[in-house]
């Protein structure tokens, strides 16, 4: 009988000894490789079976055996690990890569992203698009003026109006479409797909103005317009909405906006380097608010000179309450100067004359 029970104690402790070191072999199968946090780029194939991954994912030396990670799967029940692009490293254990391939991956290796900067016009945006996708120049130009194109985006979104399809506006989409780093799924998107997604943002960025933009005496073409010229006029973000509340304070008195870059942009001048001769400036052009035959008293250009930033907004939304009609700025210390009469602006304007390139 004794014999019996030490027989029984001896198998006892041997299965124990086996399933402890069972246990510790499994652990350590389904532990990190290591604790290098380097990311590895790889992709699981659609239909990939367990066998398929676990050899990938051997490959990649993310795990120490492909029959214990197979035998996880098994234990565990796993079967909706799905396919895709994943960054995986190997201070991962078996049970957080596992995880993480069931939870599938949105990562698209052809992604791109680009940056639109405030203050381009819609030539610089075409450029922009032409040199980072399959999208010419022409494409994107093609598109912000074709009619039938811009009447659907009018049906779409509540800010874009008539006002847009006017005889005289260079592109519709001037002004309307916001500036920002868009993520695209590859390069071979269409015109269609950016602009939907810069029209969708800007939506985003007016709509928490919408009830002052209906409430407003202007309508929310010539508000956008209005912020593009204060995004181009404006040395800094501080002076935006004393900028805005000189342009307004002109309308209201009939003077002429007498803006230099709406002159630019009418002749279609990019280099802010060119020089624009008084000749230049008497254009007769529905966007050269430096005309001084009385054309343009009173008057905002036909349309956005540029895209405009949410600062450029918010100061043609709230502009400050000033007396203002007269700014100028020195381009050397971006430090700008504003006044209520013509004989101190003049004053200025000559002080400045040398710094500021004769102007």
């Amino acid at each position: 009988m004794k014999i019996f029970r030490n027989i029984a104690l001896a198998v006892v402790v041997l299965l124990t000894v086996v399933i402890v070191g069972l246990c510790f072999m499994y652990k350590h199968m389904i532990s990190p490789v290591s604790s290098d946090k380097t990311l590895i780029e790889l992709e699981i194939p659609a239909n990939s079976s367990s066998t398929v991954i676990a050899k990938i994912l051997k490959e990649d030396e993310l795990i120490r055996n492909e029959k214990f990670f197979l035998l996880y799967v098994k234990l565990f029940k796993i079967s909706d690990m799905k396919a895709g692009y994943y960054s995986l490293s190997k201070s991962m254990g078996t049970e957080e890569i596992v995880e993480i391939l069931r939870k599938g991956s949105t990562k698209n290796p052809n992604e791109i992203q680009i940056t639109f900067q405030e203050g381009l016009n819609m030539r610089q945006i075409a450029d922009i698009i032409s040199r980072n996708t399959s999208n010419t120049s022409d494409d994107v130009i093609e598109k912000a003026t074709n009619r039938e194109y811009l009447n659907q985006l009018i049906e779409k979104y509540w800010f874009l109006t008539d006002e847009i399809l006017q005889e005289g506006i260079y592109y519709g989409l001037e002004g309307y479409l916001f500036p920002n780093t868009y993520s695209l799924t590859n390069k071979d998107v269409s015109v269609e797909y950016i602009f939907d997604k810069m029209l969708n943002q800007m939506d985003k960025e007016l709509t928490p103005y919408k009830e002052q933009i209906e409430k407003s005496t202007y309508s929310i073409h010539q508000i956008l317009t209005l912020a593009s010229m204060v995004e181009k006029e404006s040395s800094t973000v501080s002076d935006r909405s004393r900028v805005a509340s000189v342009f307004y304070n002109r309308l209201k008195a009939n003077m002429s906006l007498g803006s230099d870059v709406t002159t630019r942009y009418a002749l279609k001048i990019d280099n802010p380097k060119q020089v624009v001769t008084a000749a230049q400036f008497k254009t007769q052009n529905p966007y050269n608010t430096r005309l001084t035959n009385g054309t343009m008293n009173g008057k905002l250009p036909i349309g956005p000179i540029c895209a405009v930033s949410k600062t450029s907004i918010e100061a043609a939304v709230n502009p400050a309450d000033t007396s203002y009609l007269y700014f100028i700025a020195n381009i050397q210390t971006l430090e700008t100067f504003f006044y209520d009469n013509s004989a101190s602006f003049e004053a200025k304007k000559a002080e400045l004359k040398s710094v500021n390139q004769g102007f």
